[in-house]
């Protein structure tokens, strides 16, 4: 609870992101949008007069609802598959993004009146085109699709085929061209924005029909449901989604053409990276100082002559060393509001989740460096008189903290590299940016070797820093 308040103080008066993407939940002036922004024209990041923007038809619906109700548009950018749950759990008040109103899905949330129809057709190297004339050569091959859409399940039905989902439309891409799949299964207004000298569209079409997007609502949501459909009625009436989905499209199709080098990409979109280096930063200093706050309790916990508090201890490092970091965020994200009603932002959930994955690793750390220290220390303490809590604090712990300064350090290490775990819930760390830099930029490579080096720059400074509190701590030990 404690941790609890302090992260919860602590990032109340953290400004907004440049970006969108780490905007809190909503409010009775607010509309919050939940959206995977890398579905061209549907809605993708383009830089604007210097400024990262997402736009796209669905973007410009979005507004106009909003518009309607007299109320500001926020943007969640985050992956698809993370939509429903985050509508479900009250973080975003509706979901355009091209999704399709399936049977399933409409077991969990309410879908809008359809407001657009595409096809779907298969994406492929155009030194390919000729392979696939119908949809029967597509049978045992290895082919790529968007996590949790409508055309996974299409795939999911060709006999013997090697599926490969995820959650980016140009991730699926970056497969396509590395030759790590060899084919592709995305809308027909999508893959124009893709299509180039490499890649193509094959012969073979998926037998469906023409497939429908519609907006997701919470269920029971009616009195917005109604103003959707309101909305959507007149922009149907006034042929302005058809408008949309040309200047959405003539937006898509305006990017350069010439391949900017790692340099140039590094200077155009510096800003990005900037950003992202100061979330990174955030997240990992606030989550190794709760993290030594943490593994201090749970060590001592673990060393107490109780049995309970030992059982606890020992509980707690198992299920958190045993559990992945990534499962962890998914529990404290999106599991705590589904369940509890307990909602953090991004940010909140992110230093959580590192505060508590770290606590466990850090809390064996002090344990080892407190059972390093010779025992006839606390014995001698005693003797003079000290009590037990006196003598950890004044004798035993500064000389365990010395011992285990390195590997806290390298722990420190290892938090700004994982934290970019906390990327796939829309938070704009490093590694957020290096996805929406490549999907501004086309490139699969330069955005992310950027985003290594200036891993490694940080790391790199902080473990030089630490060198040298090291040796200033050790240098009684030389006199």
């Amino acid at each position: 609870m404690m941790l609890l308040t302090f992260v919860v103080l602590l990032t109340a008066a953290v400004p907004s992101a440049l970006a969108s993407g780490t905007t809190g939940t909503s409010d009775s002036k607010k509309l919050v949008l939940g959206t995977s922004a890398d579905f061209a024209p549907y809605e993708f990041h383009k830089v604007i007069n210097g400024k990262d923007e997402i736009v796209g038809f669905d973007i410009a619906i979005a507004k106009e609802i909003a518009a309607d109700l007299g109320v500001e548009l926020v943007i969640e950018d985050m992956g698809f598959d993370g939509l429903l749950p985050a509508l479900q759990s009250g973080r975003v008040d509706l979901v355009i993004s091209g999704m399709t109103p399936t049977e399933d899905r409409k077991k969990s949330i309410d879908f809008s009146d359809t407001y657009y129809k595409s096809k779907q057709v298969i994406m492929v190297r155009n030194e390919d085109k000729d392979k696939y004339p119908t949809m029967a050569e597509l049978e045992n091959e290895k082919i790529g699709a968007q996590k949790g859409s409508i055309q996974e399940t299409i795939g999911q039905k060709i006999p013997g085929v090697k599926l490969t989902s995820l959650d980016k439309i140009s991730d699926i891409v970056l497969q396509l061209q590395t030759k790590r799949i060899n084919a592709a299964i995305v809308e027909d207004t999508v893959a124009a924005g893709y299509l180039d000298d490499m890649i193509g569209l094959a012969p073979a079409v998926p037998d469906e029909e023409q497939v429908a997007a519609a907006i997701g609502i919470r269920k029971g949501n009616t009195e917005l449901l109604n103003a959707v459909n309101g909305t959507l009625e007149r922009l149907k009436s006034e042929n302005k989604i058809d408008q949309m989905v040309t200047e959405a499209s003539q937006l898509m199709a305006d990017r350069e053409v010439k391949s900017p080098n790692i340099f140039e990409v590094f200077w155009q979109y510096k800003s990005f990276y900037a950003t992202g280096v100061g979330y990174t930063l955030l997240l990992s200093a606030l989550g190794v100082i709760f993290g030594v706050i943490i593994g201090l309790i749970i060590c001592l916990f673990r060393m107490h002559d109780t049995a309970i508090l030992r059982w606890i201890g020992t509980a707690y490092v198992e299920v958190i060393r045993g559990t992945p970091m990534l499962v962890q965020l998914m529990i404290i994200y999106y599991g705590l509001a589904l369940t509890f009603g307990i909602t953090f932002s991004p940010l909140q959930a992110g230093i959580l989740t590192l505060s508590i994955n770290s606590g466990a690793y850090l809390a064996e750390i002090f344990r080892a460096g407190i059972q390093g220290v010779d025992r006839g220390q606390l014995e001698a303490a005693r003797s003079l008189g000290m009590g037990r809590a006196a003598a950890m604090r004044f004798i035993i712990l500064p000389q365990a903290f010395k011992a285990v300064l390195p590997a806290i350090g390298n722990e420190f290490v290892t938090i700004i590299k994982e934290s970019s775990i906390i990327s796939v819930i829309g938070m704009v760390d490093i590694m957020y940016q290096a996805s929406v830099v490549k999907n501004i930029t086309y490139q699969g490579m330069n955005p992310f070797l950027i985003a290594a080096a200036i891993y490694f720059v940080l790391t790199f400074i902080l473990s030089k820093l630490l060198g040298r509190l090291e040796r200033k701590l050790s240098a009684s030990d030389r006199r």
